[in-house]
């Protein structure tokens, strides 16, 4: 009887020993590159009355790359420093808490591997978390639209509710919601100046977006945001 038992004991190790390698195996590679972007123009050739004209959303694109300074400045756009003593930023806060997360979705950058970065608004930089083309995965979790796996860019936001709400109790999550909305259109704003094109996308299932990129528990998806080239 004891035999059967340190038998049955023995199997159970080596099953579970079996099933953490499997596991281990499916762990994404880690994107260890810490890459620093290159300055924002801080002026351009259109003016904001112009990119509100312009502004569009436009859902396909060419097959062209972007470049890393495109990148940087959408980034900057959306989260960037402007008053560096006090960390204000692009776009406004509520008691500048800042709940906002963004990720770089790299598929086809010039001088950036293909992966998952999280964007460091401190110090302008893109610090990798995954490596891999995850845009046709993010499609899929985006109910398949299709410009998420065509573009060569696509922009994330998460938000980590707690740093607001921490203050302003449950009518934090308007302000989160708020805040999201002005750096969107930062982004679509910058977008036309760039002469680029993009279009924010909402209809997603936020459990297969935080699946298919390892994102933290804490961190909401809020916004998946697709940029390229126009396509005509």
């Amino acid at each position: 009887m004891m035999q059967r038992v340190a038998m049955f004991a023995f199997l159970a190790l080596v099953v579970a020993a079996l099933v953490f390698s499997c596991k281990g195996d499916s762990s994404p590679e880690t994107l260890q590159e810490i890459v620093e972007l290159p300055k924002p123009r801080l002026d351009g050739d259109m003016s904001v009355e112009r990119a509100l004209e312009l502004r569009r959303s436009v859902r396909e694109y060419s097959d062209e790359s972007l470049s890393l300074d495109e990148v940087s400045q959408l980034l900057w756009a959306a989260q960037g420093i402007t008053e560096p003593a006090r960390g204000y930023r692009t776009a406004p806060s509520a008691g500048a808490t800042y709940p906002l997360e963004v990720y770089a979705v790299v598929g086809e950058v010039q001088g950036l591997e293909p992966g998952l970065y999280r964007y460091s608004p401190g110090d302008n930089e893109l610090i990798g978390k995954i490596e891999g083309d995850f845009r046709r995965e993010l499609q899929g979790a985006a109910l398949g639209q299709r410009m998420v796996g065509d573009a060569p860019l696509v922009i994330l936001f998460t938000a980590v509710y707690e740093r607001t709400t921490a203050r302003y109790g449950q009518r934090g999550e308007r302000y989160v919601h708020m805040e999201a909305g002005h750096a969107a259109q930062n982004i679509y704003l910058q977008v036309v100046s760039l002469n680029l094109v993009t279009v924010v996308v909402g209809a997603f299932n936020e459990v297969e977006v935080k699946d298919v990129l390892h994102l933290p528990q804490e961190e909401e998806p809020l916004y998946i945001i697709p940029v390229g080239r126009p396509k005509f």
